[in-house]
């Protein structure tokens, strides 16, 4: 297989329209290294992406206009049209339209992703209000993956170089994270996580710290037992069954001291717990990766910036970091994959080439 066939395929949603997911994709895109690395195909319009491309005069971006993917160019960046009809872009502004086709462009990715046609896919930011609709009532992109693909669980995982911070829950109300916390549900996501660390990430061993719900892990019960009740159970079950998991730890002295750089990942309980460390950490080249999925999705750790939608000054530091690591985790599972399969039939292969190799031997003396 010659190079340009070799490389993966990675899908890019535009996020909402409004919102700066479009210029993402152009500054990051328009790099010809991106090119060396990958074959992209943008899930947007024509017509989208030029709206915003004259606001970016300096920089040359080309591209294939398709609807059939059978027409994709593996030498060339590829929007794949989701929509002909001409939409009324308002950049920096929040309404029903940005939503609408922020959720097509996520449609088509998704089924692309089920069907095959696509490796990978890099998912720029929406709003999560204004995407809701009779036949998209998720609170983000993570659960609407998990729906897609009948998973009973997948595992949001922040990563930033060595840095890799997962949640049990996610988007929920600080009143409702208790009850949202269980033994089955920890050991759920302890189980992927482990399971991401070897397969996507390489490391053999891994060893994964676990934060405690409450202010001082708890106190030893005085401030809230949930920890006594069902976080030291969940670590102990994973103990048990050889995993080197570690806690609960208390949160802010756990960041503080930097305790997480003697880890390989680190479970947080909720998101702010888990998020606010991460990114104060990560200096806007974080990464988001739905864990625990068949197919590989990535995401920037920011959101839409109205605030600065449309004038051209967007940091693509998260949305490019976000691109190298969906590679990087689609070669690494590959890898993984082929040293991991059947290996009968390697050590019968080598069996056969060491017999091989003695016959040579001995004939030559």
């Amino acid at each position: 297989m010659n190079t340009e066939q070799s490389k993966p395929l990675i899908g890019f949603t535009c996020g909402d329209l409004n919102g700066i997911g479009i210029e993402l994709i152009i500054k990051t895109l328009s790099d010809s290294r991106i090119l060396e690395q990958c074959t992209p195909v943008v899930f947007a319009s024509n017509k989208s992406i030029n709206f915003y491309r004259k606001s970016l005069p300096e920089i040359n971006f080309t591209y294939q206009s398709v609807k059939d993917f059978s027409k994709i160019s593996n030498k060339q960046l590829n929007v794949f049209n989701c929509w002909d009809e001409e939409v009324a872009i308002n950049a920096g502004q929040l309404n029903e339209i940005g939503g609408k086709y922020a959720r097509l462009s996520l449609q088509h990715a998704v089924n692309a992703l089920q069907q095959g046609q696509i490796h990978g896919l890099v998912t720029a930011p929406l709003h999560k209000k204004n995407i809701q609709s009779a036949d998209f009532n998720f609170t983000g992109h993570t659960p609407y993956l998990k729906h897609a693909f009948n998973l009973n669980d997948v595992l949001m995982l922040m990563i930033a170089s060595n840095l890799r911070v997962a949640l049990v829950t996610e988007h929920v109300a600080v009143k409702d994270i208790a009850s949202n916390i269980s033994q089955e549900s920890i050991i759920s996501k302890l189980h992927i996580l482990h399971s991401t660390l070897r397969r996507d990430f390489g490391i053999e061993t891994p060893k994964i710290a676990v934060l405690g719900l409450n202010p001082h892990a708890g106190d030893e019960g005085l401030v809230g037992d949930e920890e006594q009740t069902t976080i030291k159970p969940a670590i102990k079950e994973m103990k048990d069954k050889g995993m080197l998991v570690f806690g609960a730890f208390s949160a802010d002295a756990f960041f503080a001291r930097a305790q997480y750089q003697d880890f390989d990942a680190v479970l947080a309980m909720y998101h702010d717990q888990g998020l606010i460390p991460f990114k104060s950490l990560a200096i806007g080249e974080g990464v988001n990766f739905t864990a625990g999925m068949p197919v590989v999705r990535t995401s920037p750790d920011h959101g839409t910036a109205f605030d600065i939608a449309g004038k051209g000054i967007a940091d693509t530091s998260s949305f490019v970091a976000a691109v190298f690591e969906c590679i990087d985790i689609i070669k690494m599972r590959a890898a993984y994959d082929e040293n991991h399969s059947n290996p009968l039939r390697k050590m019968s292969s080598m069996i056969i080439a060491n017999a091989t190799d003695e016959a040579i031997e001995l004939s030559e003396e």
